[in-house]
């Protein structure tokens, strides 16, 4: 199937290629343009052929020249002024009349099932172009976002081909689905990792429950609306961007060598009263570097040809893409091709019908999932390899309990691949119905197939990592969603009076389906030969399941304006759930209302000099979510094996109520108050946006704990048992200018304030604790409870080192050792225990920002992206987790406590122990930082030049991303991210990168 799909690519990409060299004739065309005011020329105005990335721009006389088909159509584009297009048709000189525009009053922003003016826009709207995220190193379009809308907090993960987790306006939900709701035109999904960040035309977030509502069924957390390109009036243009670049790891983690290893691990021996491991630590050297021996600088190619073009009934866009990525890990490596074709027809005057079909094609070597712990706690007295070439083994030098691996043969000896198809894209048509109606179907699907396949061969590499029976994993899952949306839309304009008014219905289907297989004994001959038949049959197993889930929506919505002043806007959708059907209300309603009011369109503000634009805005509204588990109200019975009763010499199997499930689950609702304004100032060169928003969460689903004593599998017991809030404030402002000389710039800055807060929850004043990933002991480092944000960390404040027995037999812990972290007792008792423990940190950001600046002068273009949080917590999991003999950073053996005096602040090398390793502050650091996300120079090459290559437009850029990134925390990356209640726990995480570029954008 891929075979042929890639020849069917191939071969409409070289009958595009065959239309464009048959019938492009370039023409050079020349002009001026001058303002329709005062007449004088305007220097820097934009002139770009439509459809294309060929342009060039006005001299200081106003004067241009450039290269386009006869047939084509020129857009002039200067800030303060009404953008215009003229067709080329066939003349050699064209001079241009601009007038002079309120921008504000005609900028488009893409909302719920269509589009609007922004200035008529009520809701909270966060608008991000194409090719601004196309400028980025990212093969996910949300991880270019980072930085770029207020109140947007994104967490990437630098695996090759991974989601970034995206939070808008702080976290809301706590159970199930947790996401944002992606709508990729019309069709909805849950995660867009396969969509090329290229296709990408225009990208909007919903972020308040007004703009939101319009989608009730899954909007609690936010809306992401994506439009990608499609066709322009024209002929053909051809489009090629290719880039290749590196990743290399940054603010690496300095390890302890192995003399200092050796140190340290004779000094825990001591503190337990053993014998030293290591007779001569110096004798050691510096040892095994493994950071070095596995990690790698990274190759990454990228490539994107797209065709272009259509005439007056018909247009067409087709791309192919193609991305390599290797990971910063050896042997890690991520492919993703992509193939995109839309078509749109006017086959009536009053008819127009269209399809978008986008297939993908990612195949992935993954690599073992606790390969970055290993690395960080292997001994470096551990060799690669011997000298006779067998692996270098912990249990040699006595490293049992947590250190008994070598990473290099965990990454040799992990074999799995993982492959994923996916095919998806929707139809429509739209009917012009009389003067004032139209009338839209789409029909959209989403078709997967994921297949992950893992073989662990018999081996020995050392005395803990070794197999004596093959074994051969295979999960499969599959994906069959579809989605059917009507809409009537009726749209008049009378005396002063605008009016639109939308009705619509849905309907969706969403079902998924895996089979888990495995079998042992299955023999070794080559890659394509690994199958589970080839397997011991008597040891063969197989499970599978699935999920299937429907929903009807009806929505209608009512956009009012008066003198472009006074705005109106009402919202009212209906949802109906199978998850709800038993034990629930079925259907769910989610109302809003957005008013605004255009005060610079009042007769008394016709004179004032101010401001161009000033608009208040405040809305209200409720959205809900049904991310929840199938059937979450369905009691199921388990039949264990060791429930066995005899009678008469027969056995029976008994059977076991498994989980607790609640007798009545509801729907989420989220209730959004937002209230703000926009200002433009000196002839639209600044624009300021600002708001306030209070979100909250009522019958939020949340698990609350049960003794498993009971007899159920599971711990929690789900229901609609808490209330959340988030409250916050948003900021940004663009500057946008041309000087005299001919730079053309844009400042914009953007802040993001939030504060999560629990308001109530069933437990009362008892607290939910959890955070339990990576720790020692059983140890669990977060809380939730009335009065404190989601997840804040929770534990033991440290005052101190112990230095000595008196200091010891003077305190409240009696059963210290000197170098133990010193507790304060902060009931006062005079005894450490549970009750002292204390709020220690939030993972939960608080303020989040983003800077950016544009700036062009002739043929070179400079792009800078600055983003960073602050006010947030990481809990250092890395240092807290000890299970044995495993290594320690340079800056702990620096500072480390090995003697009475040595140090106040960092405990002995004795972390393993209950007392030390129990969840306190000295684990929890500061994970605000500042960070270049993206520094881009490019240039153009001279038309004259261009144009004898057979080319439009050429432009060469070189760039890089996250090449600079300040923080304090003493981590990999201060990017942590994780579920609600365990976010922030810094266990695994793969460490931050820098990407750096060089890439060519060809225009034929």
């Amino acid at each position: 199937m891929k075979r042929i799909f890639t020849r069917i690519s191939v071969l409409v990409g070289i009958c595009l290629l065959a239309i464009n060299v048959a019938f492009a004739q370039n023409i050079t065309v020349k002009g001026r343009v001058t303002d329709g005011g005062d007449k004088t020329t305007i220097p820097s105005v934009s002139v770009l052929v439509k459809g294309t990335q060929n342009g060039t721009q006005t001299d200081a006389n106003g004067a241009f020249s450039i290269s386009a088909p006869a047939n084509a159509t020129l857009v002039f584009t200067y800030l303060g002024y009404t953008t215009q297009e003229i067709a080329v048709n066939n003349q050699a000189t064209i001079n241009v009349v601009l007038q002079s525009s309120a921008q504000q009053l005609e900028q488009v922003v893409v909302v719920g099932y269509g589009t609007q003016r922004k200035i008529d826009v009520t809701g909270s709207v966060g608008s991000v172009k194409g090719e601004d995220i196309s400028k980025q190193a990212s093969t996910n379009a949300i991880s270019a976002l980072q930085g770029k809308v207020a109140g947007v907090s994104i967490t990437n993960n630098g695996a090759p081909g991974s989601s970034p987790q995206i939070t808008i306006r702080g976290t809301g939900t706590i159970y199930g689905n947790t996401g944002v709701l992606y709508i990729v035109d019309g069709v909805w999904y849950d995660d867009i990792s396969f969509l090329n960040p290229a296709d990408i035309e225009n990208l909007s977030i919903l972020k308040d429950a007004s703009s939101q509502s319009i989608y009730g069924i899954r909007a609690a957390n936010g809306v992401v609306l994506i439009t990608t390109k499609r066709g322009n009036k024209g002929q053909a243009v051809i489009s090629y961007n290719g880039s290749v670049g590196y990743k290399v790891v940054t603010n690496p983690i300095e390890m302890a060598n192995a003399t200092e290893y050796a140190t340290v691990i004779n000094e825990l021996s001591a503190s337990n009263g053993k014998p030293n491991l290591f007779a001569n630590p110096a004798s050691y050297g510096t040892g095994t570097n493994w950071y070095n021996q596995v990690f790698r600088n990274a190759l990454q190619t990228n490539h994107q040809l797209s065709v272009n073009g259509g005439t007056e009934k018909t247009n067409y866009n087709f791309s192919l893409g193609y991305t390599n990525e290797d990971g910063i890990v050896k042997t890690q490596n991520y492919q993703r091709y992509t193939a995109k074709l839309s078509n749109d027809f006017q086959i009536l005057k009053p008819l127009k019908i269209g399809y978008t079909v986008s297939g993908t094609a990612i195949k992935s070597k993954d690599i073992p999932g606790s390969i970055f712990r290993q690395l960080y706690a292997a001994g470096p007295v551990v060799p690669v390899y011997y000298a006779d070439g067998s692996y270098g083994d912990a249990n040699d030098f006595s490293l049992g309990g947590g250190n008994n691996f070598n990473p290099q043969a965990t990454i040799d000896f992990f074999n799995q691949k993982s492959l994923n198809y996916r095919i998806n894209g929707n139809v429509y048509a739209e009917l012009t119905i009389a003067k004032n109606f139209t009338f839209k179907t789409s029909l959209g699907g989403d078709f997967g197939q994921n297949e992950v396949r893992a073989y662990i061969p018999v081996y020995k590499a050392t005395q803990g990592q070794s197999s004596t029976q093959s074994q051969l994993d295979v999960k499969r899952d599959e994906t069959r969603n579809w989605i059917i949306e009507n809409t009537l839309t009726y749209k008049n304009t009378f005396g002063n009076h605008n009016l639109t008014v939308l009705a619509g219905q849905t309907a969706q289907r969403r079902k998924s389906y895996f089979v888990n297989a495995t079998a042992f004994d299955v023999p070794y001959s080559s890659e394509g030969d690994l199958y589970l038949t080839l397997g011991n049959a008597g040891t063969r197993s197989v499970t599978d399941g699935g999920a299937l889930t429907t929903y009807a929506s009806y929505f209608g919505r009512v956009n009012y304006s008066f003198k472009n002043r006074y705005l109106l806007n009402a919202t009212l959708r209906a949802d109906a759930a199978s998850q709800f059907f038993n034990g629930g209300d079925l259907w769910g309603y989610f109302p809003s209302v957005g008013a605004g009011w255009v005060i610079t369109q009042e007769e008394f503000m016709k004179d004032q000099t101010i401001f161009d634009n000033l608009k208040l805005k405040a809305s209200w509204g409720k959205v809900g979510n049904a991310g929840v588990p199938v059937n979450p109200t369905t009691l199921t019975i388990s039949q264990p094996g060791g429930y066995v009763a005899i009678f008469n010499g027969v056995a029976y199997t008994g059977k076991n109520v498994s989980s607790l499930v609640p007798s009545f689950l509801n729907w989420e609702r989220t209730t959004g108050t937002d209230i703000g304004f926009e200002a433009a100032f000196l002839k639209n060169r600044l624009n300021i946006e600002a708001g306030y928003y209070n979100k909250k969460t009522e019958q939020a689903i949340f698990g609350i704990p049960v003794l498993t004593s009971i007899g159920t599998s599971s711990g929690d017991l789900i229901g609609n048992q808490a209330d959340l809030r988030n409250r916050g404030f948003e900021f940004s402002a663009t500057w946008r200018d041309v000087s005299k000389a001919g730079l053309s710039y844009s400042i914009s800055g953007n802040l993001g304030y939030n504060k999560n807060k629990v308001l109530s929850v069933v437990t009362g004043r008892n607290p939910i604790y959890q955070g339990g990933t990576g720790l020692t002991n059983g140890g669990l480092s977060t809380r939730t409870i009335q009065g404190g944000a989601i997840g804040e960390f929770f534990g033991y404040q440290v005052a101190g080192i112990f230095q000595n027995a008196a200091e010891i037999a003077a305190s409240a812990q009696k059963g210290a050792k000197p170098g133990d972290f010193k507790y304060i007792d902060t009931d006062g008792n005079g005894v450490v225990d549970g009750n002292d423990r204390i709020v220690l940190g939030n993972p939960n950001p608080t303020y989040s920002y983003g800077l950016s600046a544009n700036l062009g002068y002739k043929n070179f273009d400079l792009t800078l992206d600055f983003q960073g949080v602050a006010g947030i917590d990481i809990y250092n999991a890395n240092i807290a987790s000890r299970f044995g003999n495993e290594n320690f950073t340079k800056d702990f053996y620096d500072n480390r406590w090995h003697g009475e005096g040595t140090s106040n602040t960092y405990p002995s090398v004795n972390l393993g122990t209950t007392a030390n390793s129990a969840p306190n502050s000295f684990y929890v650091e500061d994970g605000s930082y500042i960070r270049l996300r993206n520094v881009q120079l490019g240039y153009v090459l001279p038309s004259a030049l261009v144009n004898k290559w057979k080319m439009q437009r050429l432009r060469v850029f070189v760039d890089a991303q996250n090449p600079v990134t300040l923080f304090g925390y003493k981590g990999f990356t201060p990017e942590v991210g994780g579920t609600p209640m365990n976010a922030g726990i810094d266990s695994n995480v793969y460490p931050l990168q820098a990407t750096y570029r060089f890439g060519v954008q060809v225009t034929f």
